[in-house]
């Protein structure tokens, strides 16, 4: 037996979980079904939030950016072998 549920949520987030369920080949309503099914199942409610960026890993990114921009970057290595050759030159 189903039942309706009503629930209020922004509209922005409505959208994009739409679209996230979409891109996997479900409606929203078999997205929440999914969820609801299992949290029933596994007795845990999992709910990811990324951490923002500390300030230092910031700077670390954006000194990564910089110098693979200006080519200051090491060649592509395809085996641990060559790796190593490269480092004992």
């Amino acid at each position: 037996m189903n039942t309706v549920i009503s629930v209020k949520i922004d509209k922005k987030v409505k959208e994009s979980a739409r679209e996230v369920a979409k891109s996997a080949g479900l409606t929203l309503s078999a997205l929440v079904n999914a969820y609801l099914r299992q949290i029933s199942a596994t007795r845990r409610i999992e709910i990811y939030a990324p951490e923002p960026m500390s300030p230092q890993l910031e700077k670390s990114i954006a000194k990564v950016e910089k110098e693979i921009k200006s080519g200051k970057i090491s060649k592509k290595f395809y085996n641990a072998e060559n790796f190593l050759a490269d480092l004992g030159k």
